[in-house]
């Protein structure tokens, strides 16, 4: 009863527009006052406090800022130009392009958002000027955006890893086939869809000097998520010492190696890192304060007890795992869906003997859809405003790369070798 009474509260005031740093402290203290449960405010107030304290967190807006440099940098056009001397030679070249343009760049930002944006107003209007409808151009750059989530510099995984207590090494690892198999789905989608509506039969094979020339461009951004993994895996830093890495190595790149950025666009850049940075962090101490809650009150072993009689194997458990997160993740952006709904089915997953990494993949990959799930999704957003359309217009293209997407996550949720092989492999070799 409690459950259903705290997640009915939190949503009646999330859907009333309130914002989420609100509704979720005031659905914590409502719901302690008006149901009588005798804790006291001080409690919400120090689980507030210590949801922010944990040491990894620091590496949220080091990634941040690393993200912003790498967007507002020249490192953008630099991956759009490599990837169109690859794959601008395929039927349906373009939507190739930004598909694999928004993976390369993902590996270095970790942001779907900043993904999306930074891509974004590159290839839109090549796509549109190839005769690209504007709906299905910023459909395709909303899903592709967040393929971001997946890659080894992924910051929800950075926030899972300090929930779950999964090592950000193996997680680092483990998103990677995913988020190749999810861009190879929609590559699929963007070579049918130019065939199909003859606006993009492909361009001329690039020559070698065209190659070479692309890849000397591009190669000292694409060598960062690298470096940092590189780095990860041998030991050499932590998760939130790569961070730092990172952002020393951004800045090298966008300032010294490519001067695309002076010294005076830094501080704004700063600004809108530590604006983000305390948007999240205020989230998820709000969040830490309901997950207190939630824990206290053992709604947790509630929904377990309940699970156990409506799903009684692994298979229905998974199921009803995907419904919810993608449902939660429609009206909550990632990181605090993911902060309010790990402490809920982390422990029901265990109950399964499943394994913790394969779940944070499963986990990642249902919120990524959320983020472009009609009405309220960002990349969906972004993209709209990028490409001069509505929502109405992007959803009438959005279904196929959709479908393709749904299929990467029932083969991720089902089989869960495809996103836990990799990091047994590569710790089996060291």
């Amino acid at each position: 009863m409690l459950a259903l009474t705290l997640f009915g509260v939190f949503f009646c005031i999330a859907l009333a527009g309130v914002p989420l740093l609100i509704a979720l402290l005031a659905t914590t203290v409502g719901i302690i006052h008006f149901m009588g449960l005798g804790h006291p405010l001080e409690s919400v107030f120090l689980s507030f406090i210590g949801g922010v304290e944990p040491f990894i967190l620091l590496a949220v807006p080091l990634f941040i800022f690393a993200g912003e440099l790498l967007a507002h940098g020249g490192v953008g056009a630099r991956i759009v130009a490599f990837a169109r001397v690859l794959f601008g030679w395929l039927p349906g070249g373009l939507g190739v392009v930004t598909v694999m343009s928004c993976t390369m760049f993902g590996g270095v930002s970790g942001s779907a958002i900043a993904d999306t944006a930074a891509i974004g107003s590159l290839v839109i209007p090549a796509m549109v000027a190839r005769g690209y409808p504007r709906g299905f151009a910023a459909a395709l750059l909303a899903v592709a955006g967040t393929i971001a989530l997946l890659m080894p510099l992924s910051i929800p995984f950075l926030i899972y890893a300090f929930i779950s207590g999964v090592s950000m090494r193996s997680l680092s690892m483990a998103g990677l086939l995913p988020a190749l198999a999810t861009a190879i789905a929609l590559m699929a989608v963007c070579m049918w869809y130019g065939k199909k509506s003859g606006c993009d039969n492909g361009e001329e094979r690039a020559s070698v000097s065209q190659l070479w020339q692309a890849t000397r461009d591009a190669g000292p951004a694409l060598l960062m998520p690298v470096i940092i993994i590189g780095g990860i895996w041998t030991g050499i830093f932590t998760p939130s010492e790569s961070a730092a890495i990172a952002v020393v190595y951004g800045l090298g790149v966008s300032l010294l190696y490519y001067g695309d950025l002076s010294w005076r666009q830094i501080p704004q850049l700063l600004l809108n890192a530590f604006i983000t940075s305390a948007t999240v962090m205020l989230v998820i101490g709000a969040t830490g304060a309901l997950a207190w809650l939630i824990t206290i009150e053992q709604v947790a072993m509630v929904m377990s007890e309940w699970v156990r009689l409506v799903a009684t194997e692994p298979w229905m458990f998974l199921l009803l795992f995907n419904v919810c997160l993608l449902l939660l993740g429609i009206f909550i952006e990632p990181l605090p869906a993911m902060l309010l709904a790990a402490p809920l089915f982390l422990p029901l997953a265990q109950n399964f003997q499943m394994d913790m990494v394969h779940i944070g993949v499963v986990m990642t990959a249902n919120l990524a859809i959320a983020l472009y799930t009609p009405p309220v999704g960002g990349t969906l957003f972004v993209a709209a405003k990028l490409a001069k359309v509505g929502i109405g217009e992007i959803t009438r293209h959005l279904w196929p790369l959709m479908a393709a997407t749904f299929v990467v996550v029932l083969l991720v949720t089902y089989v869960p070798s495809f996103s836990t092989w990799l990091p047994r492999f590569i710790q089996s070799l060291n």
